[in-house]
């Protein structure tokens, strides 16, 4: 198994990077959020990977993080996804926002990705919603500082109201701990109106 590669980045193609590592090119396919933050051609770059071995080929796929690859190996567990799919999900969405959207249980949030349907996004949210607190994922959703319950509130307040998930995100980050929902709601929006 090849856990990680450590090279000079030598092409860029997305989704797809070749990294020279002696003088051998590995191809790797990455999801978006890696590849955004890749170096420089010609920069060196090291990268947690997963090796698929099909029986036509030997696929290497990147990721700059670990908990990235942690939740690309739980979705490819996931009966009917396969590693397109879960690159496409880790693309469209941050882990943190996959661990919201499966906490929250908002298959909106995930019908939103091509390739993904109403069912598969159900499906995904109710295999996740177990493993994702397995591996302690779930736990960064209230990355904010409000409680998991409120923060839950607030920001479907929000999202009714038309900001995207990204500006709700934003300004909850700026409430304080154990605020009532009523007033989180009243000072995210003061916080979105300045912005």
């Amino acid at each position: 198994m090849i856990g990680r590669i450590a090279g000079t980045l030598v092409e860029k193609n997305p989704p797809q990077i070749t990294v020279d590592v002696g003088g051998v090119g590995y191809e790797l396919e990455v999801p978006m959020s890696t590849f955004y933050n890749l170096p420089a051609l010609g920069e060196p770059v090291a990268l947690v990977t997963h090796l698929v071995v099909r029986e036509d080929a030997h696929c290497l796929y990147g990721f700059g993080a670990d908990d990235e690859r942690t939740v690309f190996r739980q979705l490819i567990r996931i009966s009917g996804i396969g590693a397109r799919t879960a690159l496409a999900l880790l693309s469209g969405l941050s882990v943190n926002e996959l661990a919201q959207a499966v906490a929250l249980q908002e298959s909106g949030r995930l019908v939103k990705i091509p390739g993904i349907g109403k069912k598969t996004a159900e499906r995904l949210l109710l295999e996740l919603k177990d493993k994702l607190k397995v591996t302690g994922l779930a736990a960064k959703v209230s990355r904010g500082s409000t409680p998991p319950d409120a923060s839950a509130d607030i920001l479907n307040a929000l999202l009714a109201l038309g900001y995207n998930e990204r500006e709700a995100l934003g300004a909850m980050k700026q409430l304080p701990t154990d605020i009532a929902v009523s007033e989180g709601i009243r000072q995210a929006l003061k916080s979105l109106s300045k912005g």
